[in-house]
């Protein structure tokens, strides 16, 4: 980013300025990312915990929020304790998943957006998240299908695993580092999985809020109106 900028604005002289605006900007970013997701896992923890005792569930009541925080701050937490103990676990397994799932995620928002204009009192006004939804599905799926089937093992996890799988096959794997060669498998194989999913959830909502804006398009059904005697006569 750094080079980036200093060449459009400011050179040599304005590369360091660069550099530590693009260090800032990566750490507010991942605080943030943090931040928010740290919210929508409390709610989702609590909407889960609610199904089991009602006082779990409320959002007003702040020893449940204490205890969905702390939660969902454990769990995040594991997989950043996990990448520092075991360099091929933790986050740098799921790290190639961040991009698809913020992706997706913002499709999801864009579809209740578009559900919200398409019930309002101006549904036109659907056309504004409705385009970039569109856009944001087509490039979004099409990236995450080749992350899962592409052949190209620099892209497609399931090649990669497939890959070493035949090195180890082969012998071509050095002893010392067949345990490593498994986990990295394990973790393509598991990259690919959680991929498909987000897909599939994803494709679910969307369907369903399309479900939602063609029945509110086409407004309330209206019943016939039961035949009469002078009909039935005629």
């Amino acid at each position: 980013m750094a080079e980036i900028f200093s060449r459009t604005l400011g050179g040599d002289t304005a590369r360091a300025l660069w550099y530590h605006f693009a260090i800032t900007f990566e750490a507010l970013f991942i605080l943030t990312t943090l931040d928010a997701g740290t919210r929508v896992g409390r709610f989702m923890i609590q909407d889960l915990l609610g199904n089991f005792w009602a006082p779990l569930g409320r959002t007003s009541s702040l020893p449940a929020n204490v205890l969905a925080s702390g939660l969902i701050v454990c769990g995040w937490g594991y997989f950043l304790y996990q990448g520092v103990i075991d360099p091929l676990g933790g986050i740098n397994s799921l790290w190639p998943l961040f991009g698809i799932a913020n992706q997706l995620l913002a499709a999801t928002a864009l579809a209740l957006a578009t559900t919200l204009f398409v019930k309002s009192e101006r549904p036109a006004f659907a056309l504004l998240p409705l385009a970039p939804l569109v856009w944001l599905l087509s490039v979004t799926m099409t990236a995450g299908w080749q992350k899962i089937f592409d052949p190209d093992r620099r892209i497609g996890f399931l090649a990669q695993a497939e890959y070493l799988v035949t090195q180890l096959a082969q012998g071509a794997v050095p002893p010392e580092k067949i345990g490593q060669t498994h986990t990295l498998i394990f973790n393509n194989r598991l990259d690919a999985a959680v991929t498909a999913l987000f897909m599939a959830l994803v494709a679910i909502v969307v369907l369903d809020a399309a479900r939602v804006w063609w029945r509110a398009l086409r407004g309330p059904g209206v019943a016939p109106a039961p035949a009469t005697r002078a009909a039935e006569a005629s």
